[in-house]
């Protein structure tokens, strides 16, 4: 994986490109990004150039006592000519002995203790088909079903025992541990390995959330801050990558909010009818009673939970730009004009405080989701507040 196939961070590309050749490099680095931002894919990257650069060439003396090396090493390779190098094409296939890996896995058995190299081959086939997948698309991929995902503190010991062999062919060792928000009190175990590693041995953390990292680790890495993407970003790798219509990249480039991996889930249900649901809801909310209200929280329950956090998102982002509508006016909506008269039509029935609350709880309702909350329950509890906060009684929801 090249740089330049990684998705916008063109100012974080030109910063880690310049760390090598300035020789600025930290022994550990911290890539922290929120879902979608493509941390894990350009963590990979990186890991790549630093592994396929050169390891300089054996010197040798000459018969008057001058050194002199077998082949000259280039002083410094731009990241987008990396492939042009023989190792590199090991690293982008995950298969170069100085590139390794450690994970979140599962218990497939009772009693055995499972180490991120027991799922090697299903990594490289989750990065090629998801390399902006979370942690839950790689569960789901490797059979976890409801089993929690665990750096164990025999991978840790693996971690260890790898990083202290001698590199094979590369200047660099390199280790990619990707959400180490798994790693419990067993990893207190890498400390002395973070803080004093072997010369030329690179460790890369790759997280989304800084609070449920152990303050050990964390103090001793060098913090890399990801930012979500830009929409445009988002719009044109949805075009080039996904042969998405320019209207419908744009559309679900604004709802995605930076996050890449939302805007393919977004684009795979793209003909659905969202905004039909919003409506019926609505009506249901503030008109039906409690009959049309049990009929839609049944309906939705249905559409399972990915489908679910997409239409809160879609209400989500349609009620962003109703107040941009009444803040702003109707021309700085970026909206189509059956989207943008539905945003118009919400400034009728909520105040601009109204649909900021209605935001908040569709917010957390969203982070219910991905928390497999019992669907009915929920909606119907959000139904409930909803009707709350569009009566005016944001006080009660708030205490």
């Amino acid at each position: 994986m090249l740089f330049k196939e990684i998705i916008g961070q063109q100012d974080l590309k030109q910063h880690l490109a310049e760390m090598v050749a300035q020789n600025r490099l930290s022994h550990a680095l911290l890539f922290l990004g929120k879902e979608g931002s493509g941390a894990l894919a350009l963590a990979l990257a990186f890991a790549q150039y630093v592994v396929s650069i050169p390891a300089p060439s054996p010197v040798v003396e000459d018969l008057f006592g001058g050194q002199t090396a077998l082949e000259p090493t280039p002083s410094y390779i731009h990241p987008d000519q990396i492939d042009q190098q023989p190792a590199y094409t090991r690293a982008a296939q995950l298969l170069h002995p100085d590139l390794h890996f450690s994970y979140p896995v599962i218990t497939k058995k009772s009693g055995e203790k499972p180490v991120s190299a027991d799922f090697i081959t299903e990594w490289r086939e989750f990065i090629q088909q998801y390399p902006y997948g979370n942690v839950y698309d790689w569960l789901q991929f490797i059979g976890a079903e409801n089993k929690q995902g665990n750096i164990t503190a025999e991978e840790c010991n693996a971690i260890i025992h790898k990083l202290s062999l001698k590199s094979f062919e590369s200047r660099f060792k390199v280790l990619v541990l990707w959400m180490p928000e798994y790693l419990r009190k067993e990893g207190n175990k890498l400390l002395k390995l973070i803080e004093e590693p072997p010369a030329n041995t690179l460790f890369i953390l790759v997280a989304e959330n800084e609070e449920q990292i152990l303050p050990t680790i964390l103090s001793r890495c060098q913090l890399v801050k990801i930012p979500l993407l830009e929409d445009k970003d988002i719009e044109t790798a949805l075009m080039e990558r996904a042969k998405a219509p320019a209207e419908t990249a744009a559309q679900i480039a604004a709802i995605a909010g930076g996050n890449y991996r939302e805007a393919l889930q977004l684009l795979q249900h793209a003909d659905e009818d969202w905004q039909s649901l919003l409506r019926e809801w609505l009506n249901a909310t503030l008109k039906g009673g409690p009959v049309a209200q049990a009929k839609f929280v049944e309906e939705v329950a249905k559409l399972g939970r990915e489908k679910q956090k997409q239409f809160l998102r879609y209400f989500n982002h349609l009620l962003a730009q109703s107040i941009r509508i009444k803040i702003l006016g109707p021309d700085f909506a970026q909206l189509p004009e059956k989207e943008k008269d539905f945003a118009i039509r919400l400034n009728k029935i909520a105040s601009v405080s109204q649909q900021q609350a209605l935001i908040e709880e569709l917010d957390k309702a969203s982070y219910y989701v991905e928390r497999n909350a019992h669907a009915k329950m929920l909606f119907q509890a959000l139904t409930i507040k909803l009707y709350h906060i569009i009566q005016n009684k944001t006080l009660i929801l708030e205490s």
